[in-house]
């Protein structure tokens, strides 16, 4: 998550950078979504950098490190957001994105329709994760 002032329409000078913050530590509603255009200079903030979450180097924190130093820029992009590490996420992302498509959108729709009759029919079958 990315959070910063407004310099012009839609352009932040970004003041704080954070990877995948609980959402009531998040610093904004905005997410990161992994398009830069970076300097060679963030090759050393990596090797600089400690591993975080899952043992990973995360590319945000080598750029929040950077920040007291470089400025950074961040131009909004308005569009749906899925957090594809949650289960249900990756699953509505998958529906909402195929729904999206001409060659599988009647296909689906139809499916989806079955779905939910036999759901509510208790036709489905539960199983244990």
């Amino acid at each position: 998550m990315v959070a910063g002032k407004e310099v012009s329409e839609g352009v932040l000078k970004i003041e704080s950078l954070v990877e995948k913050p609980k959402p009531e530590e998040a610093p904004s509603d905005l997410a990161v979504f992994g398009r830069y255009i970076l300097t060679s200079d963030v090759f050393e903030a990596i090797d600089k950098t400690k591993p975080g979450k899952n043992g990973e180097i995360q590319l945000t924190d080598a750029l929040a490190s950077m920040l007291p130093e470089k400025n950074m820029y961040a131009v909004e992009v308005h569009s749906e957001r899925y957090d594809t590490g949650s289960k249900i996420d990756w699953l509505i992302a998958n529906i909402e994105v195929a729904l999206k498509r001409s060659d599988l959108q009647a296909d689906l729709i139809e499916y989806l329709g079955q779905l939910k009759l036999d759901i509510q029919k208790k036709k489905v079958k539960q199983y244990s994760a």
